[in-house]
C-alpha cells in the first residue's frame, strides 16, 4: 500500500480519470439540455435515491436546519465565515484606479462584479458546509448579486446553515453532472449562471470542463490530493496524519511524499498503517491510499523540482528551512509552511480559500478568490493633448498594416 512511486505515473493517473466518464458525462447534459427540469428530478431519483417534491430549499427548510444544528457549530460556521471574508476583502481591488501617464493621457482598469454566478458544493459522503463558505463569501465579497448553490440532497442541515449564513441566494437540491448541466444550460426552475465555481468528484469536474464554451468555470477542481516535501526534521506522525486526513475525502484522493531520507518515508508508512488500523473513514481512506506513495531524492533542490513538476493541489512544506524553500515553490494551489501548519488549518478556519485546482492544474490556474468573480475592463481617458501624445505612432503603425480607416479616425481628430 505505502511504497515507491513514479511521478510520471502518479501524475498520469490523477489526470487520466477525467476521461474515463466522457460518455456518461456527455450523456447526462444532453438529457437535461433536452428535458430539463424533468431530467434532474429522474437523474436525481436515480443517481441519489431521492424522490424530490420540488427543486428549490424553502425558506422553512432553512430555518428547520437551524434548529437542527448545534448552536456551537453555527458559531463554529460564523467564526469561518469571519476569517474567509477577512482575507479575501485584503484581496478585493477597488472598483476603478486611473493613472495620469503623459499629458492628457490617463489610463486605468475598472473592475466589475458577475451578475450571477453558480457554486458546486459536494455532498454524499460526507458535508461540506465550509465549502459553502468558500464559495459564496469570496463571490458576496466581490459584489456578485446573485449567488447560488447546487449540492446534492438530502442536504445536510449544516449546508443550509452555511449557506445562509454566507448570503447564499438560491440553494437547488441537485447534485452530480446534471447540476453543472443545468447551471450551464439553465432548466425551468433553474436560471442559467455566468460562472460555475467548487470542487466535485470525477463526474462534476468533468461536466465542468465539458461546459466551458458554454459557461466560464473557476478550473478544475476534482478529487482532493496533497505533495508533502519533507527532509529528515519532518515528524513522521504529523505527515501520515496530513496524508490520511486528504486520503478520507475520496477514493480518487492522491497523497504523495517526496522527500530526501528513505528512513522518514519508512517511517510514514509505519504512521499511516498504525493511523489506518483505528480510522472511522477506513474504506474509503484504504482505496485513496492505492493512490499514494513516496519518492525519495538525494538533494532538496531535486526534491522541490519533483513538487514543482506534481503542482499539487495542497503542498506541505515539512523541512529545516521552509522559507528558502517555498521561495523556490512555483507550482502549487495552496502552501502550507510548517510542521504545524496542517492542511485542515486552509480548509476550515485559516481564511485562505480551499478550493483549489487539482490534477496538476495548479501549473496553469490559481486558486478561487475575490478575481474570479469579477471582470476587467481597461480605461483610458485622451484629451487632444494626449492625443498628439501618442497620434504618430498610432498613424504609422495602422498605415502599415493597412487599415487606413483607424489611421483616419486619428488624423481627423488631430485636424480638428
Amino acid at each position: 500500500m505505502w511504497s515507491k512511486v513514479d511521478i510520471d505515473e502518479w501524475t498520469a493517473r490523477r489526470k487520466g480519470t477525467l476521461a474515463e466518464v466522457q460518455k456518461p458525462v456527455e450523456e447526462i447534459i444532453n438529457n437535461v439540455r433536452t428535458n430539463g427540469d424533468s431530467a434532474l428530478f429522474e437523474l436525481t431519483e436515480r443517481f441519489d435515491k431521492v424522490k424530490l417534491a420540488a427543486l428549490q430549499v424553502s425558506r422553512e427548510e432553512i430555518d428547520r436546519a437551524y434548529a437542527a444544528v448545534d448552536p456551537d457549530l453555527v458559531a463554529a460556521l460564523k467564526t469561518s465565515k469571519q476569517n474567509i471574508e477577512t482575507f479575501h476583502l485584503m484581496q478585493r481591488p477597488s472598483d476603478m484606479w486611473l493613472k495620469e501617464v503623459g499629458p492628457g493621457l490617463t489610463l486605468g482598469v475598472k473592475y466589475t462584479p458577475l451578475d450571477r454566478i453558480g457554486a458546486y458544493i459536494p455532498g454524499g459522503r460526507a458535508s461540506y458546509p465550509s465549502t459553502v463558505l468558500m464559495c459564496a463569501v469570496p463571490a458576496k465579497v466581490a459584489g456578485v448579486r446573485k449567488v447560488i448553490c447546487c449540492t446534492p440532497p438530502p442536504i445536510n442541515p449544516l449546508t443550509l446553515v452555511a449557506a445562509d449564513l454566507a448570503g447564499v441566494d438560491e440553494i437547488y437540491a441537485v447534485g452530480g453532472a446534471q447540476a453543472v448541466a443545468a447551471m450551464a444550460l439553465g432548466t425551468e426552475s433553474i436560471a442559467p449562471v455566468q460562472k460555475i465555481v467548487g470542487p466535485g468528484n470525477v463526474f462534476v469536474t468533468t461536466a465542468k470542463v465539458m461546459l466551458k464554451d458554454t459557461v466560464e468555470i473557476d478550473f478544475p477542481a476534482g478529487p482532493s490530493e496533497i505533495a508533502i516535501l519533507a527532509d529528515e526534521t519532518a515528524e513522521p506522525q504529523f505527515a501520515a496524519a496530513d496524508i490520511m486526513a486528504q486520503a478520507e475525502h475520496d477514493p480518487n484522493a492522491a497523497c504523495i511524499l517526496i522527500t530526501t531520507s528513505q528512513k522518514l518515508a519508512e517511517e510514514v508508512g509505519a504512521e499511516i498503517e498504525r493511523m489506518l488500523a483505528q480510522a472511522d473513514r477506513k474504506e474509503i481512506i484504504e482505496k485513496s491510499l492505492n493512490n499514494a506513495g513516496y519518492v525519495v531524492l538525494e538533494t532538496m533542490d531535486e526534491a522541490i523540482a519533483a513538487i514543482n513538476a506534481v503542482a499539487a493541489e495542497h503542498l506541505s512544506i515539512q523541512v529545516a528551512d521552509p522559507l528558502t524553500a517555498l521561495r523556490k515553490i512555483k507550482h502549487a494551489g495552496s502552501i502550507f509552511v510548517g510542521k504545524y501548519a496542517p492542511v485542515a488549518g486552509g480548509d476550515y478556519a485559516s481564511g485562505t480559500n480551499h478550493v483549489l485546482p487539482t490534477a496538476g492544474y495548479a501549473a496553469t490556474y490559481s486558486g478561487l478568490d475575490v478575481a474570479h468573480f469579477m471582470k476587467r475592463s481597461s480605461v483610458q481617458i485622451i484629451e487632444k493633448e494626449g492625443l498628439e501624445l501618442i497620434g504618430d505612432t498610432i498613424e504609422t503603425l495602422s498605415t502599415a498594416e493597412g487599415l487606413f480607416a483607424h489611421c483616419n479616425s486619428v488624423r481627423i481628430r488631430r485636424q480638428n
